[in-house]
């Protein structure tokens, strides 16, 4: 027996911060590739500290619903989880490449493949490129395009801003936009100043986070100039200085990301068939439902 468990920062605050790590535990369990499927939480319950122990697979598969290699992946998670022998260089990435350390959670006797986090998966480009299409409704929106990539970005962990700066670099290496850049809340440069970054009149403004909540729902929004108050909402597309900007909320709630949860429990030895081939259909055929509308 194999399971896979899905754990995410949640919110005591915001009620719908854990709806995306649901919605996509959903679609995989739907897809039939695990025994079990379970999610977990550091703000909400279950805990990431219960969990292990609730499974009866012997072989379980960790993947953390987080953007970025940081705090939470490399000391919160493995310690609640109580991964024995664990350590961060296991994963011996350079911040963006962490993919699966196997470890044991000896005091209930469970081998554990602790995962990299979705948000550095290569498969996280085509969410990304997701998101523009859904909130275009063109699915090969991209010529007349920019796409700009958001992060919070922080001084306190480099690694906040490599994810972001990672996908903006294979997504505009793809050739689709016309320009691809990658801004940030707390580091230059700025997603305020989005309109001064690109040429393109129209802008696909795509936030790398897990979940919509403070950042993406109200300061981003604001930031960008899409609204003067957040309460009062906003058009998409908007008007800021002459361009039309799209504005797609957190990328973790595209669908799609369940296949990249998938990808990563597979990268660590996961059998899961072809529920991969059949959530990017399933995923794609939610998509065009929400876009014809």
């Amino acid at each position: 027996m194999q399971a896979l468990v899905i754990v995410a920062h949640g919110s005591h605050l915001n009620p719908g911060a854990s709806e995306p790590t649901h919605a996509h535990a959903d679609t995989i369990r739907d897809a039939g590739a695990f025994d079990e499927v379970r999610e977990a939480f550091w703000k909400e319950e279950p805990h990431f500290r219960e969990v292990i122990r609730t499974v009866e697979a012997d072989e379980v598969f960790v993947v953390p619903l987080f953007i970025s290699e940081g705090y939470f992946t490399e000391e919160v998670i493995p310690r609640e989880l109580r991964l024995e022998d664990w350590d961060p260089e296991r994963w011996d990435s350079d911040g963006t490449s962490a993919s699966e350390a196997t470890l044991e959670a000896t005091d209930v006797g469970k081998t554990v493949h602790y995962c990299g986090p979705v948000g550095t998966h290569d498969a996280m480009a085509d969410v990304i490129v997701r998101r523009a299409e859904s909130v275009t409704g063109d699915p090969d929106v991209g010529e007349g395009f920019a796409l700009a990539v958001v992060g919070h970005g922080t001084e306190r962990n480099e690694n906040s801003a490599k994810a972001i700066e990672y996908h903006a670099t294979r997504i505009r290496e793809r050739g689709r936009f016309d320009e691809v850049v990658s801004l940030f809340m707390d580091e230059q440069p700025e997603v305020d100043d989005v309109t001064d970054h690109v040429e393109t009149e129209d802008v696909v403004v795509v936030p790398l986070f897990v979940a919509d909540g403070y950042h993406t729902q109200e300061d981003i929004p604001e930031d960008v100039g899409l609204t003067d108050d957040f309460r009062t909402g906003w058009d998409v597309p908007g008007e800021v200085d002459g361009k039309r900007i799209w504005y797609t909320g957190a990328v973790g709630t595209e669908p799609l990301t369940a296949e990249v949860v998938l990808e990563r429990a597979a990268d660590a030895g996961a059998d899961v068939g072809d529920a991969i081939e059949r959530v990017r259909l399933e995923t794609g055929q939610q998509t065009t439902a929400v876009t014809s509308d």
